[in-house]
């Protein structure tokens, strides 16, 4: 039923098809020449809300004269709590369709009919540039990329006089910066104390295991020491010529020695050395913490464009931290024993997306 479904076209020479493993190195090879395609483009990401999460994925692609021309992964997130839902794509930031317009034009048709067919609250498609200016749509999401310099120096000098002070205090206190290769237990530990403080549910230990088993080298673990003690540290993906730290978080202490602010610029040193270009901070919401946090290092905000095809549901989702409806459960989070949020906040985390 799903090809069938796939396979409805107005173009008669276009083909949209379902990704199966045979084709998983076309796509790749797709993802990887398109310049908006993106790390979340990824076939491997399918496998990871498969093995993780469980959660059904829909990978479409668009075929001309047997060419692929267009993707667009979907996954369909299921919850009591939160309803149903079809993402391009749950878990990351970016998604939507790639290709040549009627290619994505296929691809979004079909993702209708999909999302029709399930009977799914909504249609969500997570796209950097808008794509139907007449679905509704959220605006509480940014993004923040910034080019960076073959100079690691001319990168400490732009940034912003009172951050980069910042900065030079982390490095005068005898920080030092280590990449953890195949251990995620001291990240996780970190990463998972960060986010109870903020409130918010933890990932199980297992996504971060099969993010590093799925993408290799292009997982990495940059972690920050003092005096040998682990304080802070951030988990990046690599694509292409970017770098993109998207899970990190530190202990209490880390503020004392400034060392997430160290991490950081270590992230961005590290990263120009080796020849990258561009330094992808990732998403936030709209006047956060860590939106101010961004800009301080100077960033530019840069719209996302959540838009929506509302299925069952007659409004947009507000699955965030700043809903009022949360706010009770949030404090409460704050306050529940690290290891106890190892034991819910997955069965929870996995119905967000």
């Amino acid at each position: 039923m799903i090809n069938t479904i796939a396979q409805k076209s107005k173009e008669p020479s276009l083909r949209v098809c379902t990704l199966t493993k045979a084709e998983e190195i076309r796509w790749d090879e797709f993802v990887e020449a398109h310049p908006e395609a993106t790390f979340f483009h990824l076939a491997g990401w399918r496998e990871v809300l498969e093995q993780v999460y469980q959660h059904k994925t829909y990978y479409f692609y668009a075929e001309e004269d047997g060419k692929i021309i267009g993707i667009l992964p979907l996954g369909r997130v299921r919850s009591r709590l939160f309803g149903d839902a079809l993402i391009s794509t749950p878990f990351c930031v970016y998604g939507g369709a790639v290709g040549s317009e009627k290619a994505c034009q296929a691809l979004e048709a079909a993702a209708g009919r999909l999302a029709w067919h399930l009977g799914v609250d909504y249609l969500e498609l997570r796209n950097l540039q808008p794509r139907y200016p007449n679905w509704p749509r959220s605006d509480l999401y940014v993004t923040f990329r910034k080019p960076i310099d073959p100079d690691p120096e001319k990168n400490l000098g732009a940034i912003p006089r009172k951050q980069r002070a910042i900065v030079r205090k982390g490095i005068e206190s005898g920080l030092v910066s280590v990449i953890d290769t195949d251990n995620i237990e001291r990240f996780f530990r970190m990463y998972s104390e960060s986010v109870r403080n903020l409130g918010t549910p933890v990932f199980p230990k297992y996504y971060f295991k099969v993010l590093k088993k799925v993408f290799g080298d292009r997982c990495e673990v940059l972690t920050i020491l003092h005096n040998e003690r682990p304080v802070s540290s951030v988990m990046s993906f690599y694509f292409r010529d970017e770098v993109l730290p998207y899970y990190g978080g530190g202990i209490a202490s880390a503020r004392d020695f400034k060392a997430n602010d160290f991490m950081y610029w270590e992230l961005m040193r590290r990263a120009s050395e080796r020849g990258i270009q561009m330094f992808d901070y990732g998403r936030s919401k709209l006047n956060t913490g860590s939106y101010r946090f961004k800009t301080h290092w100077g960033f530019e905000p840069k719209p996302l464009h959540y838009e929506y095809k509302l299925i069952k549901a007659n409004k947009i989702p507000e699955k965030n931290p700043l809903n009022p409806r949360y706010r009770f459960f949030v404090k409460a989070w704050q306050r529940l024993p690290i290891p106890l949020t190892w034991l819910i906040g997955p069965r929870i985390a996995r119905n967000l997306g």
